[in-house]
Order: C-alpha cells, then sequence, then structure tokens
C-alpha cells in the first residue's frame, strides 16, 4: 500500500530529488493556503467531544469516526494512554473549551505492547540521563484501555466523567470495539 507520503523507491533517508519530507509538507501547505478560507470556527469542539488517541499512522480518526473540521479534540501520543499530559489537555478541553465526553482508542498491534521500562534504561545507556517520562508500555490492550478509563474517571482536575468509553481500533478490519471498564 502507498500513501501520498510515500518516499520513492530506493530512498533509504527522508529526503528526496525534490528536498526533504519536510520541504514536501511545507509545500503542500502552500497549495492548502492558497485555497483555504477562514472556516468562522472557535476551538470549542462541535461536538463537545475530546478523543484520546494513539500517534499510529494507520488510524485515520476522522474518517474512522465520520468526524468533520470542527468536530471534537484529538489528542494523540504513543499508545493512546492516558499521562499527566493527556490529563492536562483533557483539562483545557472541559474547563477552558466545552467538552464533555471523552473517547479513548487503543488499536491492535501496537508498538507499545512490543516495548518494555527498559526502553528508558537503554536511553539513558546511551544519552547519559534517564528520560522523566515512563514508556506506558503494555501486553493487553484491553487491559490498558481500562487502566486509562480510571485514569480520566478519578482525576480530580475533570469536570465531566461520566461519559468516558473506550475502544480498540482493528487496524485489519477498520472497526472499533468497544472495552468494558468493569
Amino acid at each position: 500500500m502507498t500513501t501520498s507520503a510515500s518516499v520513492p523507491a530506493g530512498s533509504g533517508n527522508a529526503s528526496t530529488d525534490a528536498g526533504t519530507v519536510t520541504d514536501r509538507l511545507v509545500e503542500a501547505n502552500e497549495r492548502y493556503a492558497a485555497a483555504f478560507t477562514d472556516p468562522g470556527m472557535d476551538a470549542r469542539p462541535v461536538l463537545h467531544v475530546a478523543v484520546v488517541a494513539c500517534m499510529d499512522a494507520r488510524l485515520d480518526l476522522h474518517d474512522a469516526l465520520g468526524l468533520s473540521l470542527g468536530d471534537c479534540h484529538t489528542i494523540r501520543n504513543a499508545g493512546g494512554v492516558v499521562t499527566d499530559d493527556v490529563i492536562r489537555s483533557l483539562t483545557i478541553s472541559q474547563r477552558a473549551l466545552g467538552t464533555r465526553s471523552v473517547v479513548l482508542i487503543h488499536h491492535t498491534n501496537c508498538g507499545l505492547e512490543s516495548l518494555t521500562e527498559e526502553f528508558r534504561h537503554d536511553l539513558e545507556m546511551e544519552v547519559g540521563q534517564r528520560p522523566a517520562w515512563a514508556v506506558e508500555a503494555f501486553r493487553d490492550v484491553d487491559q490498558d484501555v481500562r487502566q486509562s478509563m480510571q485514569r480520566v474517571r478519578t482525576s480530580p482536575f475533570l469536570l465531566h466523567t461520566d461519559d468516558v468509553r473506550g475502544f480498540v481500533f482493528d487496524v485489519k478490519t477498520g472497526l472499533l470495539r468497544e472495552v468494558d471498564p468493569a
């Protein structure tokens, strides 16, 4: 499968004949901006929902969830796990921008399933400084979704914790499977 971001065959690095991948992105933005018109929206999502998901490039959240520009806040990180920074973003999303629902999306075949906290140790050995953050690796995706739901539901900073639901996105079928929080 190829995508618009595919690099020509034989290219072993991030640069192409037309420049770097970043150069391509900047050029694409210039084309986008040339036809851009202000949609007249503010930062408050129309559907009052925040979606927390993995950063995996296979997840096209807007298409998968039938969302349009302005419908939701999207917060992404490695694994889609609820970290302190995710709680920070959700707190701002709820308290300053009016969201009330939280949807958590992990996925099958996640790279965090093959990592361990040893990753941090290896980084420390390589660079001479231990990362302040946890890898948040997991073996059981359903259990990690449950843990993420629990972190949201018990955060003292969040106003709205009654509509928190968690899902696993199947990267082969595109279907969501809801995870029972119990």
